[in-house]
């Protein structure tokens, strides 16, 4: 049974950093591209950030790039989204999900997904 497992949200003040965590189980990670996405209150869910199987290829979406860097650790099955610069338009539930394909920006591209944590940052 594959497992997501996402920590590492909370209250923030706007200007502040998080680091996101995700880990992975039942499932061969290194096989496995994988992306965040985030969905605020009233909106749909979006793309954040996407990380192939070996680091070779990083997206972010551009509402967050340069604040944000998605990384991972295949030793330790787990991917990361370090958020910085963090403004109150970042509050929403971040997901991290999985994929072995090769399409990446849209939510049915991931066949597995976490059941999220939630980041709120304070203005």
């Amino acid at each position: 049974q594959v497992r997501l497992v996402e920590s590492g949200g909370g209250l923030v003040q706007a200007g502040g950093s998080l680091r996101l965590s995700c880990a992975a189980s039942g499932l061969s990670f290194s096989s496995v591209s994988m992306g965040w996405f985030r969905q605020a209150p009233g909106k749909e869910r979006e793309f954040v950030a996407h990380i192939n199987q070996n680091s070779g290829m990083l997206i972010h979406a551009d509402s967050v790039n340069g604040r944000f860097a998605i990384s991972r650790d295949n030793a330790k099955n787990t991917v990361y989204l370090q958020m910085n610069s963090l403004k109150p338009e970042d509050t929403a539930v971040y997901y991290c999900a999985a994929t072995a394909g090769s399409a990446w920006s849209r939510i049915t591209d991931y066949a597995w997904w976490g059941q999220g944590t939630q980041v709120t940052v304070s203005s």
